[in-house]
């Protein structure tokens, strides 16, 4: 309910940029710009986990990135998921462009007949999930899955993953100590197998990358139930990923 009222606020109620606090504008266009106006890239973080898939990531988790992000998943700031996805987008046809991922490269079409692309959001703490209202990385899939069918992909959202145990807050934690964490944490909801193994590559989505260890944990919890992780795609990422990562122009 909390998050219905967050949405017809957003509808009705004047606003200011998410990024830059600009008046009467839900993200203004020098923030959109910000998302991916540099391009998509290769993110590799310092040290990098076992099992981590190649992640691709649309901008740095700074500036009036980091201030849409955090708007998005901490404020509610739910007209966010559109540009936000969109951007997400981006880094997901880049993902999933690598092997295994069909022909999602170049012209961007998946081979004749293979099954749509599964985009699996890595699930957030279910009591961080009833404080904020919303489910921040569903709605994100969601926005990128439009944004892809809207260039003739076929997509699909498999919110398979849940929390097996209860994890601590990674903020604070560093790159040992958040492996540590969320070592064994997920595992896929009962009957997903059957749609892991009988759909298309998974490309895991998320908003923000820091160390990586969420994602390389999501990326074994798939693989052990069958799917087929070709990538992993994120809005944002941050840590020690230096800025002369590879690039990938769209």
């Amino acid at each position: 309910m909390r998050g219905l009222w967050q949405e017809i606020a957003g509808l009705v109620l004047p606003g200011e940029c998410a990024g830059c606090g600009r008046p009467r504008s839900v993200l203004c266009e020098a923030c959109r710009a910000a998302l991916g106006g540099s391009g998509v890239w290769r993110a590799r973080p310092d040290p990098e986990p076992a099992g981590l898939p190649p992640v691709h990531a649309a901008a740095l988790y700074e500036g009036p990135v980091r201030s849409a992000l955090l708007a998005h998943k901490e404020r509610g700031a739910l007209g966010l998921a559109g540009p936000l996805g969109a951007a997400l987008a981006g880094a997901v046809r880049c993902a999933a462009s690598g092997p295994g991922g069909g022909r999602w490269g170049g012209g961007g079409a998946l081979e004749a007949g293979e099954r749509p692309l599964l985009l699996v959001p890595v699930p957030s703490a279910r009591r961080a999930v009833a404080a904020r209202g919303h489910d921040a990385g569903r709605r994100l899939a969601l926005g990128a899955a439009r944004a892809l069918r809207a260039g003739g992909l076929p997509v699909a959202v498999a919110a398979v993953l849940r929390q097996c145990r209860v994890v601590a807050d990674q903020a604070g934690l560093g790159a040992r100590q958040r492996r540590a964490n969320v070592a064994g944490a997920l595992g896929v909801r009962m009957g997903a197998e059957r749609l892991l193994m009988r759909e298309g590559p998974v490309v895991l989505v998320d908003d923000l990358m820091t160390t990586g260890s969420s994602l390389a944990e999501a990326a074994r919890a798939v693989s052990l139930a069958g799917g087929r992780v070709v990538g992993a795609a994120v809005v944002a990422a941050s840590g020690a990923v230096p800025r002369s990562a590879e690039k990938n122009r769209n």
